[in-house]
């Protein structure tokens, strides 16, 4: 085998292990008719404070035409995790009913998932991926046709935390109208 062969394979195997580590990180649980709400959650919660960086990180595109309320503390992806919890889920469910049959109804969002700076760039970029596809499938559960949003990572690449507050606040997945 020439030596430009034995490269060529190499690196073919580097990059089938790369794959199938990147692969082993568990998938979203899918999302089931009884884990969707079909109503939107009542809250007195204050909208989200434009500056906290949530789990689930509206525009002000959104936040504003969908008036959505949040508890007190805004809700962040666990470390290493693309599980949504029920403060994201209750988030969710009010944007999908804006999207659906409120003020921007018929309208196209960007999700945007986002890592923390810990880990290898591929890893970060995947779990990204993970995140927004976690709240792209929750939408779609809710009505939100799958059309009318695309999915994007940025990993850690915009990550700016030093810390475990700063960590917590680079997991996010940032929603947008396109």
């Amino acid at each position: 085998m020439s030596t430009s062969s034995k490269a060529i394979v190499s690196s073919a195997l580097l990059a089938l292990a790369l794959a199938a580590a990147a692969c082993a990180h568990d998938e979203p649980p899918p999302v089931t008719a009884a884990a969707v709400p079909t109503t939107a959650p009542t809250t007195t919660a204050a909208p989200v404070p434009q500056g906290q960086d949530p789990a689930v990180n509206l525009s002000a595109d959104i936040m504003g035409p969908c008036q959505v309320k949040v508890s007190k503390e805004p809700p962040k992806f666990d470390y290493d995790s693309s599980n949504l919890s029920s403060q994201e889920r209750d988030i969710l469910a009010q944007v999908a009913k804006c999207l659906t049959t409120g003020p921007l109804a018929g309208k196209s969002v960007k999700l945007t998932g986002r890592a923390d700076p810990r880990g290898e760039q591929e890893y970060n970029m995947n779990l990204g991926e993970h995140r927004a596809t976690s709240v792209r499938k929750y939408l779609v559960g809710l009505g939100v046709g799958d059309n009318r949003m695309t999915e994007t990572s940025r990993g850690a690449l915009d990550a700016t935390g030093h810390d475990e507050a700063g960590w917590q606040a680079d997991r996010r997945v940032d929603i947008s109208l396109q």
